[in-house]
């Protein structure tokens, strides 16, 4: 008898490549029969701790168009909504905020979905309350009360937490995925990260 194998993916709202692995991994995971761990984190303590002030899509323009026209192309290649932000990186710490409030709970597949299409499929300002809220009340779940407590000081401590144990663990960008400490980076690793999940699940 085998547990379920499982793989964690830590991912950033203000993340291009995130939101095509995000989209793309709850169907993917279950077509693989692996158990998925979602970890939000933020990048740019990440991006400080190496020395960048800022995306290093910004950071180097070439790289930048790049990464647009490659999100272009692989939106319409799996079928995902694309509308190019109007601002990058957009503020996603009240989103992560929410999600680390329940990145164990059965509906944070369903709000990273809806956050990340907000961000990258709408070009919706997902640091304002209120679209957080459109989100939260559109999967009938409360959104006032969750927001408050996203906010508490608990929280905020939760996900500082998690973002520095994201730097322990060697992430340097989002998404990456873990299997048993095995990483993988970038949503052109999702399926190898599923297949090693896969052939590594350990006998209980």
């Amino acid at each position: 008898m085998t547990r379920p194998p499982l793989v964690e993916i830590w991912f950033e709202f203000a993340s291009s490549y995130s939101y095509l692995a995000v989209m793309r991994i709850v169907e993917a995971a279950r077509a693989a029969g692996v158990t998925l761990r979602w970890r939000p984190f933020l990048l740019g303590p990440v991006f400080l701790s190496l020395g960048w002030n800022d995306s290093p899509f910004n950071i180097y323009p070439p790289k930048g168009r790049y990464m647009w026209r490659d999100m272009a192309r692989l939106a319409a290649k799996y079928d995902i909504p694309f509308q190019l932000p109007s601002q990058f990186p957009r503020n996603g710490l009240l989103a992560a905020r929410v999600a680390v409030l329940g990145q164990d709970q059965p509906w944070i597949g369903d709000f990273a979905r809806a956050a990340m299409r907000a961000n990258f499929g709408e070009d919706r300002d997902i640091g304002q309350p209120a679209v957080i809220a459109d989100m939260l009340t559109a999967l009938d779940l409360p959104a006032e009360a969750l927001i408050a407590e996203a906010q508490s000081p608990a929280n905020k401590q939760a996900l500082r937490a998690q973002t520095e144990q994201a730097a322990a663990l060697g992430i340097f960008g989002a998404p990456t995925f873990l299997v048993d400490g095995e990483m993988f980076w970038g949503n052109d690793r999702l399926d190898d990260a599923l297949a090693w999940a896969c052939r590594s699940a350990p006998a209980m």
